[in-house]
């Protein structure tokens, strides 16, 4: 029988945009209760009314930096205060989405800008590595819990100018598996989901704002959406709790491999 989500608690980083926000309204309509974080709290907040409106039981917003440990700890402090009930008591945490993160630049090493690496690497592992740190003590034991690390085909396959976003997400990689051994016999599931072309605002932030550069990215394609990842999200933290999705690696038809990408001229 699959996991419902029905009330359960279900904590979503970098919810603001793409992925996340699109994760929001998935699991809202399944009847979750969301706490949603990310630095952008405006657009957190109308992503938390859209999740409402799909079905959400609560959905409740909190400025949060992966990149500060205090950010963190003042975040999941709010939570534990979220999932407190009636009597006091601290309800579970059944389901952690790491979402933030993101590519910046596509310089090849030699031209590569301290300030972009920096970014990458504090967002993308050191964030991670945070918020599971501090989600962990909340996250029940054999009761169905997942931990979804959204990865991407960039930590299995390096590219031209993706040297530290690649290394990146293959620590996101390594990191999910040690996750997975070290949490054996916990009940607590991981999983890395891992994305290929996907159109989102990620070449947006990669290109630092240049839309006519990120939309030529995905000319001639059908990548996938948001809500393509969300579906397959949902579908992870919801397989039966004996179940664990370990790894999964999905892309548009029109991408056989990182540099095989079918493009159509009209």
């Amino acid at each position: 029988m699959k996991f419902s989500l029905q009330n359960k608690w279900v904590l979503i980083t970098g919810a603001s945009s793409g992925f996340g926000a699109a994760a929001a309204r998935a699991f809202g309509a399944e009847g979750a209760r969301l706490l949603l974080g990310a630095r952008r709290v405006e657009r957190l907040e109308a992503v938390a009314a859209e999740s409402r409106s799909a079905g959400a039981a609560e959905a409740h917003v909190q400025f949060l930096d992966v990149t500060q440990t205090a950010s963190v700890e003042a975040f999941m402090a709010r939570a534990r205060e979220k999932l407190r009930d009636a009597q006091g008591n601290v309800q579970n945490l059944h389901v952690l989405i790491n979402n933030a993160g993101g590519a910046h630049g596509l310089d090849p090493v030699a031209e590569g800008r301290d300030a972009d690496w920096e970014t990458m690497l504090q967002t993308n592992v050191l964030g991670l590595l945070r918020v599971t740190r501090a989600a962990l003590p909340l996250m029940p034991r054999d009761a169905g819990a997942t931990i979804i690390n959204i990865g991407s085909i960039a930590g299995r396959t390096a590219y031209e100018g993706g040297a530290v976003y690649c290394g990146a997400k293959a620590a996101e990689l390594q990191i999910t598996r040690a996750l997975r051994l070290e949490l054996c016999g916990t009940g607590i599931r991981v999983s890395s989901v891992d994305p290929g072309m996907a159109e989102t605002e990620f070449s947006l932030v990669r290109f630092k704002g240049d839309a006519a550069r990120a939309k030529q990215v995905y000319a001639g394609v059908h990548p996938l959406s948001a809500e393509d990842i969300a579906e397959t999200l949902v579908w992870v933290a919801t397989r039966p709790p004996h179940v664990n999705v370990d790894e999964l690696l999905i892309k548009p038809v029109d991408q056989a491999a990182i540099h095989k990408v079918h493009r159509r001229t009209s």
